[in-house]
Formats: C-alpha cells, structure tokens, sequence
C-alpha cells in the first residue's frame, strides 16, 4: 500500500497530462559534460601509425594523447545526455510525450532512424508492437471511468491480489487495468531483480500489451530497484548499439563511441586500457583480428599437447600407451601391467636384439632401414610434429618475452611517475615538467613492446613458401627489435646513473638528448613496420635489395 496520496500521485489514464511528463528526474549534473576530444600536434607527416609525442602529465592517462579523432569516451552522464537528446529529438519529429519516446527508443535500441522509419511505415503496427495506445483506446478507457471526474472513495477490487482498495489507492499503465500499490510494486520488483527484460515491462493484465512507463516505475520501486533500473537503462543505449561498446577494462564505466569503417580499431580508453574494438582483444594492431583469434585458439588448444607427445614419446609396441623416454639407454620397459621390454629407435622386442643389431644396446636397425627408405609413416608424422612444435615455440617465445617485458615497463613507467620524477628534480634542481622527456620513452617503450609482440604472430602465420615477404618482414622487425632494444637500455640503465647521483650532474643535458634521439628513431622504425604489415608486405620489391644488403 501507498502512504499518502498527496505524495504518491500516480497518473490517471484519462488524464490528458499523463504523457507530458519528463521521465527523468536529474537537472544539473551534467553542465559541464561534454565529449571527449584529443588535439592531433603531432608532425609526424600524417604518418599512418601515430607514435604520438605528446603525452599527459597526469598519471591516470598514460596513453590518452593517441589518436581520438574516430571515437569517443563516454562517461554515464554522456550517455544519459545522448539519451535525452534522442528523446527530445522523437518527442519533437513525432509529436510525442516524452513518456512515449522513451518507450519508442529503447524498443529499438535508441536508434532515432529506425524509430523514424518504422513509425512512418505504419504507426498503428509500431504502437501495437511497443505496447502504445493509440488516442481512440485512451478515449475509451476514460469513457469506461466516467470522464475525467473519477470518484476517488469508489471500491475497486485488485486483479492481483483481489484485495478492495478506493480508487485513489489503485494504479494502472497507460492501459487503465487497475491493480493496488503493494502489487505493483512487487510486480516492478520481481521484474528489476530478474534483469534488462524490465526495459520492456507489460502491463500485469494476461491480455494487456500495454508499456509501463519509466515514471511509474520511479514512484513504485525502492531507492534500491530505482538505481538498478536507472543503471539497466544506460546500458541499454551502449548495448543495442552497433557502434557503441563498453571499455572490457574490470570496473571501468566508460563507454567508447566509434566512427565505423575508419579503418584502425585500436582504442585506448581513460583508464588507460587499449584494446581493439572490432574484437576486444587486447590492442594487437597492425595484426588484424582474425590472426590475434586463430593466435590465441593455438595457444590455449590443446593441439600443442598433442605435438609435445608425438615429439617427445612413442607408443608402446604391446599396449600402444605413450611412453616418454626418461634415460639414457634404449633398453625401455612399458609401466605395469604390460611390463613390455623393446627397443626405443626400432620399437622391436628387446629379447630379438644382439650381435645382429648392433648389440643389445646399440641398435643400427633404425639407421638401416632409414637408409633403406623404410621410413614409416608415424615416424614421419612424429618428425613433422617436431619441426612443427619447435617452429611455434619460436614464435611464442618471442611473443610472450615482449609481453612479459611490457608489463615490466608499465611498471616502470608508473614507479617514475609516482617517485622517480620527484626524485630526479630535486637531485638536479630541474622542474618535473623538463624531465617529461622521461616518461615519453617509457609510453613509447610500452606501445613498441605491443606492436612486437603481435609481429610474431605475423611472422607464424606468414606462409613459408613466400621468401621475399619473410625476408622483408625479418628485416623490418630486426630494425625495429634493435632500436627498441637501444631505447629501453637506455631508459631503464643509464638513467640509473642520474638517480643514484647526489649531486647535479652536467651529463644530464646531453642524456636528455641521446634519450629523446632514441625515442624518434624508435618511433620512426616502428612507424615503417606497421605501415609495411599493414599493406600486407606489398613493398617486397622495392625493399628487396636494402634486405639483402643489411642481411
């Protein structure tokens, strides 16, 4: 049951005001909201890949100064505010309340064009489908009431409950099926408690298809259930959009709105989390999704086991269980039950071996018959499986080196900028923001690491019979490899000389510009690897000779 009439007043359906009434109830909070934009001063020559030098002082933000021009952050007021322009936007085009916009845009995802066109192609469709009444249905339920002058003490029993309340005391959707507080209310919470489906809540009548409005939900439910509601609401705009998505960073609140078919993905949100957006993997530019999908499948699948035990194990000639060779002599004898003694190069019974095969621990049968060409197939598959693991080893080695390495730096990068800094100023007598320089080669050591680490899954994935583009792309990944290499010694050791002096040192002018120098040319490398990977090698021709001759 309600309290008070007087502050529970709920809408009545004949009520010609009922659909004039702003559904949300915030005013100020968003004065100062606005979308995120970055400045582009970068020089670079509109390079394809930006290793942007511009950077922010504020920690939170390590990589906030790449490129923002194809999307923007969102924040839950931006959202909110995005909202509210849509429904005034309907409620305008359509002549609508608010109430009835509302309900249009989240049954179709908040998209105003579709809401335009589905409503011009045949309105009564569209409100049948939302569960809008049309004006004829509104007419008639107020007829049913008598007009809008409703005796407010008429005893009216509850369709849920089959309680008796006055009229003043019951409630009803757009529809006028009147049900008493204390059931709608356990209505409205059941249906909040069971998820998003309370976005699209019908009136409780069997038969009824009308929409429950968001003002009645915001009389009926808790302060608890409001802000559940408030919060499925808002996400209901970012997930129904095809071009809107959630940050995967754990407990990040943004949103990242993006311009669809502008080619790069990479994304770096305001909680300094990259990642692609087409995919939400990690950042893996310039590798594209598909390779970064069919990377990680081989490196959580089990087919790697499976090559390990082909390399590394032979079957028992008796029970044909794997059995992995743990000594030095050949003499191998199959675990209880089967207790089988063979021999490991020829898998022939170890009681047939003597003087005729070499010895009863030197079998030359195996050598023999290679020769022979009597090579047979599982020892054929167990060779391929051999290069085959040690190829992918290769690879992942590298792969998982710079990402670990990565981490490392992170690390880094946040202990100079909480400590290290400070430190160095008042060493030097030089103000934190002439040793920014600093933490520009850690954010360039950190993306450079990033893009390494997706080369080796390129080169994996690169076919082996095309020797050019290999070539090409080994020598481009070595440049790269080398000058990173270069940057990071230069960053993580030599810079130690400055933090342990205890004194101000001369050499720090000609540090800063060695590390500065180092940081461009990196910048520059990894700029050139990224362009060639990205147009697939395409440039194998002309770079074919600088390979060689660096080679």
């Amino acid at each position: 049951m309600m309290e008070s009439e007087d502050e529970f007043d709920m809408h009545d359906p004949c009520d010609d005001d009922y659909y004039d009434d702003d559904i949300y109830c915030g005013g100020d909070d968003d004065d100062d909201v606005a979308a995120p934009t970055m400045d582009n001063d970068d020089e670079a020559d509109g390079a394809d890949y930006d290793f942007s030098d511009n950077y922010p002082d504020d920690s939170n933000e390590i990589a906030s100064n790449c490129h923002q021009r194809n999307y923007t952050i969102l924040t839950e007021a931006d959202i909110h505010q995005r909202q509210e322009d849509n429904i005034m936007e309907i409620s305008t085009v359509l002549s609508l309340s608010k109430v009835e916009a509302s309900i249009l845009l989240r049954h179709y995802n908040w998209s105003v064009t579709k809401v335009h066109d589905e409503w011009f192609a045949d309105e009564e469709k569209v409100r049948r489908i939302v569960g809008l009444p049309e004006k004829l249905q509104r007419e008639q339920i107020a007829a049913v009431f008598g007009g809008c002058r409703i005796n407010k003490r008429k005893l009216i029993t509850c369709g849920i409950c089959f309680e008796v309340y006055r009229r003043d005391k019951m409630y009803s959707a757009a529809c006028g099926h009147l049900f008493c507080g204390t059931c709608w209310g356990g209505y409205i919470s059941t249906a909040i408690n069971d998820g998003p489906g309370c976005l699209t809540l019908r009136c409780p009548e069997p038969s009824c298809s009308a929409a429950v409005s968001e003002d009645m939900i915001s009389n009926m439910a808790s302060v608890e259930n409001k802000e559940r509601y408030s919060r499925y609401l808002i996400r209901s705009y970012v997930e129904g959009s095809r071009k809107t998505k959630w940050c995967p960073a754990p407990e990040c609140e943004y949103a990242v709105d993006f311009v669809v078919g502008s080619g790069n993905y990479d994304v770096i949100c305001r909680c300094s989390n990259s990642f692609c957006w087409n995919c939400s993997e990690d950042a893996h530019r310039p590798v594209d999704c598909e390779t970064v999908a069919k990377w990680k499948l081989k490196n959580s699948a089990e087919s790697e086991n499976t090559n390990w035990i082909l390399v590394n194990s032979k079957p028992c000639p008796k029970c044909k269980r794997p059995i992995e060779k743990n000594q030095g002599c050949m003499h191998m004898t199959c675990s209880a039950p089967c207790k089988f003694q063979f021999c490991w190069l020829c898998l022939g019974a170890w009681s047939e071996h003597g003087g005729t095969t070499g010895g009863f621990y030197s079998c030359n049968g195996y050598e023999m018959e290679k020769q022979e060409g009597k090579y047979d197939e599982a020892e054929k598959r167990r060779e391929m499986a051999r290069k085959s693991l040690e190829r992918y080893t290769h690879y992942y080695e590298r792969w998982a080196a710079n990402q670990s390495s990565r981490q490392k730096a992170m690390g880094d990068l946040e202990q100079m900028q909480n400590v290290n800094l400070e430190k160095l100023s008042g060493i030097h007598g030089e103000p934190v923001t002439r040793l920014e320089f600093i933490t520009e080669a850690w954010l360039q050591v950190i993306e450079c690491r990033r893009v390494l680490k997706w080369t080796y899954a390129y080169g994996y994935y690169l076919p082996e019979n095309e020797e050019a583009k290999k070539e090409l792309f080994e020598y481009l990944q070595g440049e790269a490899e080398f000058g990173l290499e270069r940057l990071h010694q230069c960053a993580e050791k030599e810079l130690q000389e400055f933090l342990n002096a205890e004194e101000p040192s001369e050499k720090l002018s000609s540090f800063r510009t060695k590390l500065v120098g180092l940081t461009s040319v990196t910048r520059n490398y990894f700029e050139n690897l990224v362009r060639a990977l990205e147009n697939g090698l395409s440039d194998v021709n002309s770079h074919g000779a600088c390979s060689k001759a660096a080679s």
